[in-house]
């Protein structure tokens, strides 16, 4: 996949690729990287760009300018959504962040900033969260008339809990960074200037490992999350037989004995 094709074509998200990183960063500083229709749409064709690309092990999602990951929906273009018009943005939204959540490569949300909205809806699909200490979380969205649409409802009580999660969502308050960290929605909270070193040292440690078991990995938790314990474990362990069948498997076992640094292939 040419990263620089993807450039020309996208006017709302930035795709750059380093080595195996792929960078998306929402670039629409001016209205604090909200999400409209047209990023909505750009982000599905940038993420699915990195999934197809066999270069790209991982991604990190970040936004344009020192103020906002992503500060929430285009309110302009909210305004004027009829019923129908709204049940579709929401299931094409949470269509995006479902393809975010299991692109079969870890995604590190870069939080730059407000995450508020579909901004802590999006972050919230990725692997792993990594904030700035001035970085703001919320969903506001019942201040507006509406609720949560992107998965916000789903994936907040399942990373923080049922009562905090309904804590947020009613009351649409805004929490500080520390406060996300003290409750389990972000990983990492580290100075602004560390926030995308951060971010490419975590990938690397993932990078430095089997790619298959990494990609089984994220797969048995994400489905595993949808099941009972019981199918979950029969998840696993079905992951595990075809690890133990793969080069990579042989490889990491005969460098382990052999003291010395695995040379993966994927295989």
């Amino acid at each position: 996949m040419n990263s620089t094709a993807i450039q020309l074509t996208l006017e709302n998200v930035l795709y750059e690729k380093k080595g195996a990183t792929a960078y998306l960063t929402l670039n629409r500083p001016k209205v604090l990287n909200a999400l409209n229709t047209k990023t909505w749409e750009e982000l599905q064709t940038a993420f699915e760009a990195a999934r197809d690309d066999e270069e790209v092990h991982g991604v990190i999602l970040t936004g344009a300018g020192d103020k906002a990951f992503i500060a929430g929906a285009d309110i302009n273009e909210l305004a004027h959504l009829t019923a129908v018009e709204g049940e579709e943005s929401s299931s094409f939204g949470q269509a995006v962040l479902n393809l975010v959540e299991n692109l079969g490569k870890p995604v590190i949300a870069a939080i730059n900033g407000f995450a508020l909205g579909g901004g802590c809806e999006t972050a919230m699909a990725c692997t792993i969260r990594i904030a700035s200490e001035t970085a703001k979380f919320g969903q506001p969205e019942v201040k507006l008339g509406v609720l949560p649409g992107g998965g916000g409802t789903q994936r907040l009580p399942r990373l923080v809990g049922k009562g905090r999660a309904l804590q947020l969502i009613l009351t649409g308050e805004m929490i500080s960074a520390q406060e996300a960290y003290r409750i389990g929605l972000v990983n990492e909270v580290v100075p602004a200037a560390n926030l995308i070193p951060r971010a490419e040292a975590i990938l690397k440690q993932i990078f430095s490992n089997a790619p298959i078991a990494v990609k089984y990995s994220l797969e048995a938790v994400n489905k595993g999350l949808e099941t009972s314990q019981d199918e979950g474990l029969a998840l696993e362990a079905s992951f595990f037989g075809l690890c133990a069948g793969t080069e990579d498997k042989k490889e990491g076992t005969s460098a382990f004995l052999e003291k010395r640094a695995p040379q993966f292939q994927g295989r």
